[in-house]
């Protein structure tokens, strides 16, 4: 029984925290976009191709991954992205 409530708990939270994700992906990629649109280096394209990565990973509804890879695309040009709390 406790099994199984631990299970259900499990679930819940994935159900509710994806959606939660879901928006916070959009804003990540407008904040990568004031970054990285106007630079033409190394770095810039290494971050444009993670974020082309996230947005497919977001539109699949894969919205943890998503996020993960805009924070790899943040670090590839050296900028702290601004999270929901």
């Amino acid at each position: 029984m406790k099994l199984l409530s631990i299970t259900i708990a499990t679930a819940l939270v994935g159900v509710c925290g994806g959606p939660a994700l879901a928006g916070e992906c959009p804003m990540l990629q407008a904040q990568m976009e004031r970054q990285v649109n106007n630079r033409f280096d190394g770095a810039a394209y290494t971050a444009r191709e993670n974020m082309k990565q996230a947005s497919a990973l977001h539109s699949e509804g894969k919205h943890a991954e998503s996020v993960a890879k805009y924070e790899e695309a943040s670090k590839a040009v050296g900028v702290t992205l601004d999270r929901k709390k």
